[in-house]
């Protein structure tokens, strides 16, 4: 299951589980008030029988005088329980009967533990019920994400034959015509598109494995102009020593170009992007609009600009989490934009 997925099967099982768990609750807090009122008139009906059969095991039973605020057959909590019967033979006296507050207390915690018991066990069976629900509430989410993504796949493999044809033809072109400046526009627009084409496939099926061992410094140089040709209206600066780094190439060059795409994207104009390396930090600034809200870039379909589609810094972090590469932004508004990678765990 995607991230994605997981997260939703997640919120639909605790969202359904809670709202179970809460009915439980009111429901057994109902019957463990019915159960207590139904304890107290079983110890009354006992007091009644000790007063008229004088059958009294577990209670204590004392002759008072009769009086005002001594009212016959009423259950009285004050401290232990007690009440109030009148004898036959002695008009002038009453018989008090009492019953200790620690035996009802043993059975109030009896009935609490029987109660608890009951409440796990329709508990387990609540969780149970959340987890079918979820499961069957999100197999057609589930048919429908696995479709698209087999339509998407199959839409990437096709760009592969026209994009093919046009880098050979361009190629040949280029021969017989030399360098030519609208020849490196088209030769930069078909990168551009092999690049979202590259984005796409990293967000469908995840980092390749695949580790081996290069050099930071000529990467960089390599992938730079292509963006300055992209953008010419956005001058480069590249201050990197030559440093080693044992990781995914193809991943770590998608991070770079999102990177380098955004600086040089949402820059202004006669803008400049500073690519700079200080012990193992790695860092991409710009000088461009800046971004409002930083700790959001990296949700899936998040944008603050009309252009793009918002998966580009998502992908970036996804990529460098899984590399176990450390990525922190920091911007404001009209400021532009820093990006900060941690290298320290990749180096060689």
């Amino acid at each position: 299951m995607k991230t994605y997925e997981i997260e939703s099967f997640l919120k639909s099982f605790l969202i359904f589980f809670v709202l179970l768990e809460i009915l439980l609750a009111i429901n057994f807090w109902h019957e463990y008030q019915v159960k207590k009122l139904e304890i107290e008139e079983k110890i009354q009906v006992e007091m009644k029988l000790c007063a008229y059969t004088i059958q009294c095991e577990g209670l204590q039973t004392d002759f008072v005088d009769k009086g005002k605020d001594k009212e016959e057959n009423i259950l009285y909590k004050d401290g232990d329980f007690y009440s109030y019967f009148s004898v036959p033979t002695a008009e002038k006296y009453l018989m008090k009967v009492v019953y200790p507050k620690s035996k009802y207390i043993a059975r109030v915690k009896k009935l609490e533990e029987k109660l608890k018991h009951k409440f796990l066990i329709y508990s387990l069976f609540a969780a149970l019920v959340s987890l079918l629900f979820s499961i069957y509430a999100l197999m057609p989410l589930h048919r429908a994400l696995r479709l698209n993504e087999e339509f998407v796949k199959d839409i990437l493999h096709d760009f592969n034959t026209p994009l093919s044809s046009m880098k050979i033809n361009l190629k040949l072109f280029k021969r017989e015509v030399g360098e030519n400046v609208k020849i490196k526009r088209l030769e930069n627009n078909i990168e551009t598109i092999l690049s979202l084409q590259n984005n796409l496939q990293t967000f469908l099926r995840g980092t390749l494995t695949q580790v081996e061992e290069f050099d930071l410094k000529p990467l960089i140089h390599e992938r730079v102009p292509y963006f300055e040709l992209l953008y010419p209206d956005v001058t480069y600066h590249i201050d990197v020593i030559p440093f080693r780094i044992k990781a995914n190439k193809d991943a770590f060059v998608r991070i770079l170009d999102n990177l380098l795409s955004n600086a040089g994207k949402y820059n202004k104009k006669a803008g400049q992007v500073s690519v700079t390396l200080h012990g193992t930090l790695l860092t991409i600034e710009d000088t461009g609009k800046g971004i409002a809200e930083p700790s959001k870039v990296f949700k899936r379909y998040y944008k603050e600009q009309d252009r793009g589609i918002g998966i580009g810094l998502h992908i970036v972090k996804k990529l460098c989490d899984e590399m176990h590469i450390g990525i922190k932004i920091k911007s404001n508004t009209g400021q532009g934009t820093r990006v900060l990678l941690d290298i320290s765990r990749v180096m060689a």
